[in-house]
């Protein structure tokens, strides 16, 4: 299959992600991550992650993943859109080495018990994107704009104690974008 994926990262309240993970799961930075993809040039796919650690294993934790999600594209500029989220990338033409996270093991998924998918290794490079997205559950959700620049994401000590909420899009989305950290795009064969 090949694969045109999309990835963007942006900052959320490390504390309010600690109060959506199920127990024996550690947040390991404040990010929220949307990673999207054209399959085969034909269907779209998207997903929700926060890193997490697992007993010996980090990596992502999935908090909600669709299939079939619509896509357009117009010149560098391809937009993803659900009911409930609209975010688009557009390539500025700047090349560099995929980002290496020597902390993923792969993506924790929950459903049916837990299973987890293993990192895969890209090697082409990745074209910088703009990218800007808003999530639409409720009002006053999730959105932010990039500012064309890669801005790292450091953990941060735990401030205050939120009340536990389920671990789902709905309630992710419910926490503010602090800003953008980066948005690249990468072509591969799966």
């Amino acid at each position: 299959m090949k694969v045109q994926q999309y990835v963007m990262a942006y900052e959320a309240e490390q504390d309010r992600l600690r109060a959506l993970l199920p127990d024996g799961f550690v947040s390991l930075r404040p990010v929220l991550r949307i990673n999207a993809e054209i399959r085969d040039d034909a269907s779209g796919y998207v997903e929700l992650n926060t890193p997490v650690a697992h007993g010996e294993c980090r990596g992502w934790l999935n908090v909600g993943h669709w299939e079939n999600v619509s896509f357009t594209r117009q010149g560098k500029k391809v937009t993803f859109r659900t009911d409930f989220l609209e975010i688009s990338f557009t390539g500025v033409g700047i090349q560099g080495g995929c980002p290496a996270e020597k902390d993923n093991d792969g993506c924790f998924f929950l459903e049916e018990g837990l299973r987890m998918r293993k990192a895969e290794r890209i090697s082409g490079n990745k074209e910088f994107c703009d990218c800007a997205f808003r999530w639409s559950f409720a009002p006053g959700d999730a959105h932010g704009v990039s500012q064309g620049k890669t801005l790292p994401a450091y953990p941060t000590e735990c401030k205050a104690v939120y009340p536990r909420e389920a671990l789902t899009p709905a309630n992710a989305a419910k926490i503010s974008c602090g800003q953008v950290l980066g948005a690249y795009t990468v072509a591969f064969d799966r």
